[in-house]
């Protein structure tokens, strides 16, 4: 009897869901190596980032550029994941109160898109949230490595990482997104 063939994205997804399943069994943040992001580490504070390119639920492309003047709030995160969906609703809190100074970005890295988000958000009504899925493979290499979900990063209003960091502790998004509004 010969060995079936497993194409190599379909090695990838076993790999993501044995991490996945480890993470979850662990309670902390879920790991996925490689998946989501270019870089052998995550981008480094002054890292200029306005590249990261996203898409809107409409499918208009967006860049970070676009929010220059801004202090910007990048949460990377997955409909699966549960430290995820315990951080969305301070996310979506912070997301609804943004105006002059800051926007907040949930960008998914669901495999399935909208396919995956859509129905997520629609099931979850009382987040209002606004969610955005990266612009193609390597949308998100700015960053860095994103080796773990959810991952926050702060960005200036001059379009540099001042912050980032993986997993979730209450309240503490909001007190990163304070700091960068003070600076000037």
């Amino acid at each position: 009897m010969s060995e079936a063939y497993v194409p190599e994205s379909r090695w990838r997804l076993a790999v993501a869901a044995l991490l996945v399943g480890g993470g979850l069994l662990l309670g902390g943040v879920v790991v996925a190596r490689g998946m989501f992001g270019g870089g052998s580490e995550g981008a480094s504070r002054g890292t200029d980032v306005r590249r990261v390119a996203f898409l809107d639920a409409e499918g208009r492309r967006r860049t970070l550029a676009d929010f220059q003047g801004k202090v910007v709030l990048v949460d990377v995160w997955a409909t699966w994941c549960p430290p995820c969906r315990k951080s969305l609703p301070e996310v979506a809190e912070l997301q609804q109160a943004g105006g002059e100074d800051y926007v907040v970005l949930p960008i998914s890295v669901d495999q399935g898109g909208w396919g995956d988000v859509k129905p997520f958000l629609a099931q979850n009504p009382q987040l209002g949230l606004t969610a955005y899925l990266p612009d193609g493979a390597g949308a998100l290499e700015p960053f860095g490595e994103i080796s773990g979900i959810p991952t926050t990063l702060i960005v200036d209003r001059r379009g540099r990482l001042v912050q980032r960091w993986s997993g979730y502790a209450e309240d503490r998004a909001r007190h990163a997104l304070d700091e960068a509004l003070k600076a000037k």
